[in-house]
């Protein structure tokens, strides 16, 4: 991976669809190259799937909270992990280090459904306690990390 293939990636980290012709236009490369650079980073992982970002308020998800899980006990981390996979309203679930096992990331319609929600996970068995923060606001929600065109990490790649 090299400057080319971040500035690349900058591009479709800004509009995916975005064809190879705009791309290789922003970056001064020829298309075939910049069909080649995407399908050696989408071979090696680093671009491992284009999906949409939704306005989670458009779709009538008003209420966002990040939920915090103290497991009680290492034995109870993989059912947890599997409850919450299932579970459409929680859009992200990070393991964690430190005073709470789990992060989780919930979208949903109302107050109600979070309390359901809620009651759901502490009802969960292994789970400890749990401390909830409702979001006023996302003030930055990116997606993916970047490495600067800079960075001394690129040689490594």
């Amino acid at each position: 991976m090299d400057k080319l293939d971040v500035q690349i990636l900058n591009e479709l980290r800004e509009n995916a669809r975005q064809t190879a012709s705009e791309i290789s236009k922003n970056i001064h490369l020829s298309v075939s190259t910049v069909i080649e650079r995407i399908r050696k980073m989408e071979k090696s992982g680093v671009i491992r799937q284009y999906t949409v970002i939704t306005g989670d308020s458009n779709l009538g998800n008003d209420i966002s909270v990040l939920m915090e899980i103290a497991i009680e006990h290492p034995k109870y981390i993989d059912s947890f992990i599997e409850a919450v996979s299932g579970n459409p309203n929680i859009i992200a679930c990070y393991y964690l280090t430190g005073e709470f096992d789990f992060m989780l990331k919930i979208c949903c319609r109302s107050s109600e459904e979070l309390e359901q929600i809620h009651k759901a996970i502490k009802d969960l068995e292994g789970v400890r306690f749990t401390k909830t923060h409702y979001v006023l606001r996302t003030v930055k929600n990116t997606h993916s990390s970047m490495v600067s065109p800079d960075s001394d990490i690129l040689g490594k790649l």
